[in-house]
């Protein structure tokens, strides 16, 4: 029996442990920071004491 001489081209699964997941959680929590000190900004609280937590 011989070996294939070539490798199927698989899709990535969009799920899981993979760069697009990673790379999307990356970004998301880039824009919950920018949020975040945007929201210190304008309110000139911070975030602890605009939730009410201090």
């Amino acid at each position: 029996m011989s070996e294939p001489t070539r490798t199927p081209k698989l899709d990535e699964p969009k799920y899981g442990f993979n760069s697009f997941a990673e790379r999307l959680n990356g970004r998301a929590a880039m824009a919950g920071f920018l949020a975040i000190l945007l929201i210190e900004y304008l309110t000139g609280q911070g975030v602890l004491s605009w939730l009410g937590l201090f």
